[in-house]
């Protein structure tokens, strides 16, 4: 069985990264609750492949409203259009655009790309953020703009898997494994400096832990085994998937920056970590030996 499943589990930190609808003047933060009903601020699936997307370039794919929703435009396909191979469509082919013997209605493609929540590994205190517009005010002597803004800053972890054997596949077409390894590897570039812009600020979402590799079960592993205890990164539940297969343990990659964790030492010598950077290139590695076995 080839290893066509590739999953990576990342931590950074960050601070006060996406906000929802809010109440009168108060930005609030997305959030949900767990355990004796502590919040956990978080960053949505959506609000990252946003970026991911915006940062590779690939926001040019066409949209409609034919519809009556604004989806993907039926003439879009993945071989031209990165966008739509990794992270899917639903498009919708009228009665009237339809072509002789073409079904009409909705198809749709899931995506090849998964994403999970960055959510907080620490839990939201209730911080708020006073704010005013009172230097803009004083040069007309007009009166002052209040509104305030939670904020938190934390440590969030999120899971990313991807499909390596639907990349660039959607029915009839099939591009080249030269151009399917490459969208893979642009996507891995991205991820390692990803970054998101929000209120004024630019934060930075490259991470500072991460454990991954490619495997024959498409089984995101790590996900929901990141724990943050007083600045301690939690190895034990990491090391009992290791520990458990030996076919996970032989194909797993570790990458941690230095002097961040209080436990860097453990965590280097529990895992044999390499830099980021370099577990990074460890997977672009992957992706092309996985592609160039399947010419």
């Amino acid at each position: 069985m080839s290893r066509s499943g590739l999953t990576l589990t990342m931590v950074f930190l960050a601070e006060s990264a996406n906000y929802g609808e809010g109440i009168g003047n108060i930005s609030t933060l997305k959030k949900m609750s767990r355990r004796n009903y502590e919040q956990y601020s978080y960053i949505s699936r959506q609000a990252l492949r946003y970026n991911m997307v915006n940062q590779m370039g690939w926001d040019t794919t066409p949209v409609d409203g034919k519809s009556g929703v604004v989806q993907f435009a039926p003439s879009a396909t993945i071989a031209e259009y990165p966008e739509i191979d990794l992270f899917g469509y639903m498009k919708t082919v009228s009665k009237d655009e339809k072509k002789e013997g073409e079904k009409g209605g909705a198809t749709t493609r899931s995506a090849v790309v998964r994403l999970s929540n960055a959510i907080a590994l620490e839990p939201y205190q209730s911080d708020l953020e006073f704010l005013n517009n009172m230097g803009l005010a004083r040069r007309s002597d007009l009166e002052n703009g209040i509104a305030q803004s939670e904020i938190q800053r934390s440590y969030y972890t999120y899971t990313i898997t991807i499909d390596l054997d639907r990349i660039g596949v959607d029915g009839d077409i099939n591009i080249a494994q030269e151009e399917k390894a490459e969208r893979v590897k642009r996507f891995l570039d991205t991820v390692h400096y990803l970054y998101r812009d929000i209120k004024g600020r630019r934060e930075n979402l490259s991470p500072l832990f991460a454990i991954g590799g490619r495997y024959e079960r498409k089984n995101p592993f790590f996900e929901n085994r990141i724990e943050l205890r007083r600045n301690f990164l939690k190895v034990k539940a990491l090391k009992e998937i290791l520990q458990d297969d030996a076919a996970v343990k032989e194909h797993t990659y570790v990458g941690l920056a230095s002097d961040i964790f209080d436990n860097e030492k453990e965590i280097r010598e529990t895992f044999q970590s390499e830099t980021v950077g370099a577990m990074f290139e460890q997977l672009k590695k992957e992706v092309e030996q996985y592609y160039g076995e399947s010419n």
